[in-house]
């Protein structure tokens, strides 16, 4: 698969590639990833989560989708993870695809020694994943703490068999791969059981170098930017399932024998909620895209806009779902809380919206 992204500008729209993707991704996760199934993950049930990321890595070949042909992936762009993650945003589908597919391998593709070669072949064919044994909160804007033997609150960790470890040497920052049966991975309750977080205890010189110092430093900053930019697809994915079901819900639920949504100030809550996250979908979009072209000043300015928007759009989505829906939409039975759950822990990764604010404004000289 080529990546179809304009070589001089951004394209927002959806052309013919990214549409049978969305509709391909969308049709798998419609008939293997049900919200009772998984809703299961806050009982401890990860048995969901095996069998869809096989299907979408192996079966649907999306595992290697950055990977250049050459490690034999697919060699796209990060238009196409984009598509992808919106999707599974709108299910909140338990899978790594952020965490290996997108993060690790960006790291990876900074500058791989041949065990990096080894790896990315790994991941492009979907019998490996791997983690970035970072925490889930670090940022491109702040400086990279040193890895020692004990990382906190790591994303992907639980699913991985390789975990990327940043590791300072007098040349700078080497990446190395630990295998995950030499860590110790804990699982911690999280706020978010479908993209669990977990303490991990390793030793660092237990791996092998896959990334040079020379490139290391670059590798972390972007699979960490790479992260950023593309959450903010999730986060729309997020908005949309919510915005779209509410108005459904709307639609059919009878008050005081009217239709709820005949009521003017609802009307007014699902336009302006309309309104914003078409505005998010054009932000993480042009993100991707400015991610895509390679063009790194622009794709720091729109990766800050994304995050910023996009982390608060999708709360404010699923906050309007959850209370739209009235007294269904506090249940355990309705999948309204995942998307909640899953917006608020989005919404610290990588950096909280302020940081990133903060970040955009110091960049444009505000």
């Amino acid at each position: 698969m080529s990546s179809t992204v304009p070589t001089s500008e951004v394209e927002l729209l959806d052309n013919e590639l990214d549409a049978d993707l969305r509709a391909t991704v969308r049709s798998f996760l419609a008939e293997h990833c049900a919200p009772a199934d998984v809703v299961k993950a806050y009982d401890g049930d990860s048995s969901l989560t095996p069998v869809l990321w096989k299907g979408l890595a192996s079966e649907l070949g999306l595992a290697g989708l950055l990977i250049p042909e050459s490690y034999g992936g697919a060699g796209a762009s990060a238009r196409e993870a984009a598509v992808v993650l919106e999707e599974l945003g709108r299910a909140v589908a338990p899978v790594p695809f952020l965490t290996s597919s997108v993060v690790a391998t960006s790291v990876l593709l900074a500058g791989p020694t041949e065990a990096g070669a080894e790896l990315l072949a790994g991941l492009a064919s979907g019998e490996r994943t791997a983690a970035l044994a970072v925490s889930l909160a670090t940022t491109t804007v702040q400086p990279l703490e040193p890895v020692e033997t004990e990382i906190r609150s790591v994303a992907g960790a639980l699913e991985a068999d390789t975990l990327l470890v940043p590791v300072r040497t007098l040349d700078g920052i080497e990446i190395r791969a630990v295998p995950a049966d030499r860590a110790t991975i804990a699982p911690v309750s999280s706020l978010d059981m479908t993209r669990q977080l977990a303490d991990v205890t390793l030793d660092p010189a237990a791996g092998e170098v896959v990334v040079a110092a020379e490139h290391g430093a670059e590798g972390v900053r972007s699979g960490l930017l790479a992260g950023a930019a593309l959450m903010a697809s999730e986060q729309v994915g997020v908005a949309q399932w919510c915005l779209t079901t509410t108005v459904e819900y709307l639609k059919v639920r009878r008050q005081f024998g009217r239709i709820v949504g005949g009521y003017q100030a609802l009307k007014h809550r699902l336009a302006d909620l309309y309104t914003n996250v078409e505005g998010a979908g054009a932000a993480a979009r042009y993100a991707a895209g400015a991610l895509a072209l390679g063009d790194a000043k622009e794709t720091e300015i729109a990766t800050h806009v994304a995050a910023a928007y996009c982390g608060d759009l999708a709360v404010t989505a699923a906050e309007e779902a959850v209370q739209l829906h009235g007294g269904i939409g506090m249940t355990w039975e309705h999948p309204a809380h995942l998307y909640l759950k899953r917006a608020k822990a989005d919404q610290i990764a990588y950096g909280l919206p302020g940081l990133h604010r903060d970040r955009l404004g110091a960049l444009v000289d505000i």
